[in-house]
């Protein structure tokens, strides 16, 4: 029987920083109003590299760290919702450029919980038996996707990305997962909508930007995603308290302070850097987990559980809980 791991771990950050005093200077806001209310102190953001630039050299660095040539990976997906073009996929134009000629690639848009829906189709890849190597990445220029003139989403985003190389294992590293959507709830956090434009069409223009309904947001996240986390762990087969780590999206700190509370864990398991980087919806999983593993939190020696969460866009919400 076939099994999937999670072999080596990489990010790549654009190296521009803007600060919340940066902000400052071109909307109305201030470091006390963007901390005090999400713990984000800055975030990175591209000056010239796109979407699949970040992911490329995420990709470039998991085949090194992994020592193996381009031509040993069966597949490559890209969680993104800011690609550099519909078509062709983020993950195509890293398939090119890391010369992957083998691998199959394609994009997957889940929002914030892109990186978690990618990574269990990917364990599912490897389980068939008929793949061994493959990359899963989140990459997002956000940059892009939010109105400038807008402080109430304009602050909260960053560019950057993440990801892992996973392998065919002998033993059960994938514990057990969740992955839920509810479209009914769609319109709270919308981008990229794209309108009838052709000349037999009445449709108006439709707004591209990102909106968020801040608050229902929040809410969702301190409900039914700490609800579906508790019953993940409960459906797996160890207790709260046994997990090393709970590596959630980094959206908001007071997010994380009240799942602490609500899933029943210590608050130093849910390790954060949305301060340095904001949200970065489906490469902040993937960043979080590769700055864990640089600081030596965790290991990738198979003598830890941790679990991924995460929420957003769609709605969509998923939990995996993996030994790593």
């Amino acid at each position: 029987m076939a099994f999937a791991k999670i072999s080596q771990v990489a990010h790549y950050i654009p190296e521009q920083v803007v600060t919340n005093h940066d902000l400052a200077q071109i909307m109305d806001t201030s470091d006390e109003w963007i901390s005090s209310r999400t713990g984000i102190k800055q975030r990175h953001i591209s000056k010239t590299e796109s979407t699949s630039d970040l992911a490329t050299e995420v990709a470039k660095s998991l085949l090194d760290k992994g020592s193996l040539t381009a031509d040993q990976i069966d597949f490559i997906i890209v969680a993104t919702i800011t690609p550099d073009s519909m078509m062709p996929s983020t993950a195509a134009r890293v398939q090119a450029n890391i010369r992957a000629h083998r691998a199959f690639a394609f994009d997957l848009t889940a929002a914030c919980s892109g990186f978690v829906f990618a990574l269990s189709t990917a364990e599912k890849f490897l389980s068939s038996g008929q793949f061994k190597k493959g990359i899963v990445i989140g990459a997002e220029t956000l940059s892009k996707a939010v109105d400038w003139s807008d402080r109430s989403t304009a602050v909260l985003f960053g560019d950057g990305a993440g990801g892992v190389l996973l392998e065919a294992s002998e033993t059960r590293h994938f514990l057990v997962e969740s992955l839920y959507t509810d479209g009914s709830r769609s319109e709270c956090l919308t981008y990229g909508q794209t309108a009838l434009a052709s000349p037999f069409s009445d449709q108006e223009t439709v707004p591209a930007f990102l909106k968020m309904d801040g608050r229902a947001v929040f809410d969702f996240a301190n409900r039914d995603v700490a609800r579906s986390i508790k019953e993940t762990i409960e459906n797996g087969p160890i207790a709260a308290s046994d997990l090393d780590y709970l590596l959630l999206h980094q959206a908001n700190i007071r997010i994380l302070d009240k799942m602490a509370k609500k899933i029943g864990v210590d608050r130093d398991k849910l390790p954060a850097n949305m301060m340095e980087y904001g949200n970065t919806s489906a490469a902040s999983i993937p960043i979080l987990l590769s700055e864990c593993v640089e600081n030596g939190m965790i290991r990738l020696d198979g003598s830890q559980t941790i679990l991924l969460s995460g929420f957003g866009g769609g709605l969509t919400w998923g939990t995996l809980i993996l030994t790593i």
